[in-house]
């Protein structure tokens, strides 16, 4: 793999006319370009093993090449990008990638929406959300193929966060909407590639970092760059889907669509046990971060706050308002479900 620059730069593209052209399906092989919002370290985990999959049992009938996070566009284009055919097939969440719909606040980790990673799946399988998603992106012209769980919120930063004090002023790296709710706490977002994050942090451009739990903080190199690990999360989940470009997605044969959604599952699995198992592994085990915790009387606040902020989303829009819901009973049939759903 090369990185975004040298791929603009070595001729890996003729020109802006040529990255523009959508993949050509006339040839035997169908070939896709892929691009997910990881870097390298963390995509090895969270992408690599499907695609590399999916490359496998097709046998030659249709190969996927896969870019990591800003290499042939930056994050923030990636809808874009794939909407014009520039990119087939996108991994992200909606949140990232700035996707024009009313759903686009509900990807990645929208406040305290989950706890637990299963949430996620159950929540589009089971509560309504996959046909809201289906909707939504048919309309712009993108299939949105599943959606699954990531791993939890949680602060990795250079000093220690033990109260909401503590996180007045603090510039952290996070998602667009997670930021708009914690800035009410203090904090400043701050959006960089996502390349860059390490080296703003040694540089002191980023005093931490609310991307991801401790499993992608050890893999991808930040828990190297910062001391402290907050144990309270905002999110229990991240809620990030596969995405293809519509006209590319229809004109494949049905046991090619059939093989990708398989291999989207796989990678769903993985994902699941992989940080459920690795948050626990590296809070136990872990030597680079210290834990932190806010006490639960003052981070109830915080949970208190979310619920306000839903309402508040929920006023922009019937679909956000119909998503709200959604969550709301969710959460309320967790609670009244007791142990192990939730724990009250």
């Amino acid at each position: 793999m090369t990185t975004r620059r040298k791929f603009l730069t070595t001729g890996a593209v003729a020109g802006a006319a040529g990255l523009a052209a959508p993949a050509v399906h006339g040839q035997s092989v169908i070939k896709w370009r892929m691009q997910t919002y990881a870097g390298p370290a963390l995509a090895a985990h969270v992408i690599d093993p499907a695609i590399a999959s999916f490359n496998k049992i097709a046998e030659g009938q249709m190969e996927i090449e896969l870019f990591y996070a800003d290499q042939l566009v930056p994050t923030g284009e990636l809808f874009q990008a794939m909407q014009r055919g520039t990119i087939d097939a996108v991994q992200s969440d909606d949140d990232s990638m700035a996707s024009p719909t009313e759903v686009t606040v509900f990807g990645g980790y929208f406040p305290f929406a989950s706890r637990y990673s299963l949430d996620v799946p159950v929540l589009f399988n089971q509560y309504g959300l996959n046909e809201i998603w289906d909707a939504e992106y048919s309309a712009v012209g993108v299939k949105h193929i599943s959606a699954g769980a990531w791993d939890p919120c949680h602060f990795a930063t250079k000093d220690p966060i033990r109260s909401l004090e503590d996180m007045k002023g603090k510039r952290v790296f996070t998602f667009p909407t997670a930021g708009r709710f914690l800035a009410q706490f203090g904090v400043v977002p701050v959006t960089l590639p996502w390349e860059d994050i390490e080296v703003a942090v040694q540089t002191g451009e980023l005093d931490g970092i609310a991307w991801s739990g401790i499993t992608e903080d050890y893999t991808v190199g930040w828990a190297d760059v910062t001391n402290y690990f907050l144990t309270n999360n905002i999110s229990g989940a991240w809620a990030g889907s596969f995405f293809a470009n519509m006209d590319r997605w229809n004109e494949l044969p049905d046991n090619l669509k059939e093989l990708f959604r398989v291999c989207c599952d796989q990678s769903h699995y993985y994902r699941q046990w992989w940080y459920w198992g690795g948050e626990a592994s590296l809070r136990v085990n872990g030597t680079k971060m210290e834990l932190t915790s806010i006490p639960d009387e003052e981070w109830a606040t915080v949970e208190a706050a979310a619920r306000v902020f839903w309402d508040e989303i929920a006023s922009e829009s019937d679909v956000k308002a119909k998503v709200v819901e959604i969550f709301k009973q969710y959460n309320a049939d967790m609670e009244k479900a007791g142990r192990p759903y939730r724990y009250t």
